[in-house]
């Protein structure tokens, strides 16, 4: 029997096979019970560890910091805190100074330190993702949140002697947080079958952002409380913790390993069993060049972060400044969006899977639809946001939703590379990274510039603007976007077997 290179191996196709439906009715009673499963909590909680040592020092940096205060906004008259909220801000930093050493770093020194992390994530996931889909994924997932971690523990130290070792660090830092957040992808290609393939990547993804909403919430009540420093060492033991679940029960392979069932085994193996996942040493490069698919996910990868950076990054700020209330309560009031969105990414990825297994839509339409939500409803909460900043409660609301919506592109877009392409995921996901990388150093200068020119109108300018970019994005997404497996992915040369 001869696999020809006019297949077309989707995911649909796939669920055809008969040995894959007896499989799937054997393997479907196990539920959540099943390995695979426990995998993707594992990888959840490595990105939950991930997200939280990213954002650790943006929480502890104002407890860091002598002589700090809340910015002032020029031609900002309807925004100047009020009395009472500067009071809070002073106790607050007061409390801060009062369990921890202080620095006199300047704004500019602030900025790069902050920065710093992403120095060298722009040239790293390309070089980690073709590493990962060759070597294997496990050992670079591992080390890569067994390094992180551990310069975690180590920046309170790096704090003290100076601001050069610190950056550096960081610096480091950023390259390792690269190697987990990239070579995971790896582990799917032949651990997901393919109709719960967004359902487990959706519930390792959500990891993420419930690592933002806890050191969202706890951040700055571990600074006030008991120091700034605890904050690194809590979260760096966390991560070093999970290594010790990382390495024991994560293969790169179902066939290999040593803990899953026969059953399990067969339902994994026999639902890959047309779809070649072996990865590609050599690159198609120029081929991917000229494939609208992947270029369709790629724009749209760009777009979607562009808002996912500002959100992630000023969320506190906007709180803060417009909303008008002290650092504790912004963190609290920041971390709401966080906790929805992660709920909403693990159910985004179930009824995605639903939809599918059920034969309700096709995949290229579920992946489609998902992403139109996701960026169409965002985008219409955040034009109207400016106009609703006088209520509280509305605000809040309007930014839970905002982030709930985003959610669902996880189920679309943002996985749409391991349907057209799974030999090549680990490079892919790299290559994606770039582009969310790129928009995540543009988009917070541009939040900044605009806000710097007028503060009054400068939030209504990001948010239209971000609306822009996000359907512009869309739009290119629906018009090129495809789930089928591009040729430039399959396997060259085909072995005949008797």
């Amino acid at each position: 029997m001869s696999i020809g290179a006019d297949i077309k191996t989707t995911v649909g196709d796939i669920s055809n096979d008969d040995n894959l439906n007896m499989a799937q009715q054997q393997s479907s009673r196990r539920g959540f019970c099943s390995f695979r499963h426990g995998i993707a909590l594992i990888l959840q909680l490595c990105n939950f560890s991930i997200y939280t040592q990213q954002m650790n020092l943006s929480i502890a940096i104002p407890a860091m910091v002598n002589n700090t205060a809340p910015p002032s906004q020029p031609n900002a008259s309807t925004e100047v805190p009020s009395t009472e909220s500067q009071h809070y801000w002073n106790e607050t930093l007061k409390g801060f100074k009062a369990v921890a050493p202080t620095y006199d770093w300047s704004p500019e020194i602030q900025g790069i330190i902050l920065s710093s992390l992403n120095y060298g994530s722009f040239l790293a996931p390309i070089p980690v993702g073709y590493i990962a889909g060759i070597f294997g994924a496990k050992y670079v997932v591992g080390a890569g949140l067994f390094i992180s971690s551990v310069l975690t523990l180590f920046i309170p130290l790096a704090a003290d002697v100076g601001v050069t070792l610190l950056i550096v660090l960081r610096v480091v830092q950023g390259i390792a947080q690269v190697m987990v957040l990239t070579g995971q992808f790896s582990i799917w290609v032949k651990w997901a079958p393919p109709l719960e393939r967004t359902q487990l990547t959706s519930i390792a993804a959500s990891g993420a952002v419930l690592g933002s909403f806890i050191i969202l919430l706890v951040g700055g009540l571990l600074c006030q409380t008991i120091g700034w420093p605890y904050v690194f060492y809590i979260f760096g033991g966390i991560g070093c913790a999970c290594c010790l679940l990382c390495f024991p029960l994560i293969y790169d392979d179902p066939v290999n390993h040593p803990f899953i069932s026969a059953g399990e085994k067969t339902h994994i193996v026999c639902s890959l069993v047309q779809q070649d996942c072996s990865p590609g040493r050599s690159l198609p490069i120029k081929a991917m060049i000229k494939s609208l698919p992947l270029w369709a996910i790629l724009v749209s990868y760009f777009c979607e972060h562009w808002l996912f950076y500002i959100i992630m990054a000023y969320t506190p700020t906007y709180i803060s400044s417009v909303l008008q209330v002290n650092l504790r309560d912004s963190g609290i009031l920041s971390s709401l969006p966080s906790v929805v969105g992660s709920i909403c990414i693990v159910l985004g990825g179930l009824l995605a899977d639903f939809l599918l297994s059920r034969k309700i839509l096709r995949l290229i339409t579920i992946r489609k639809l998902f992403t139109a939500i996701g960026v169409l409803f965002p985008s219409v909460l955040l034009v109207f946001l400016p106009w609703v900043r006088s209520s509280h409660s509305i605000t809040i609301t309007f930014l839970v939703l905002c982030s709930a919506g985003s959610s669902l592109c996880q189920a679309g877009s943002l996985i749409n590379f391991l349907d057209i392409a799974p030999r090549y995921s680990s490079f892919l996901r790299g290559l994606m990274q770039v582009f969310a990388h790129t928009a995540g150093a543009i988009s917070p200068t541009t939040v900044g510039f605009f806000i710097s020119q007028d503060s009054e109108f400068g939030w209504r300018n990001v948010f239209l603007l971000s609306a822009a970019i996000n359907i512009l994005g869309l739009a290119f997404y629906l018009i090129f976007g495809s789930a089928d497996l591009q040729d430039w992915a399959k396997q060259q040369t085909f072995t005949h077997l008797s």
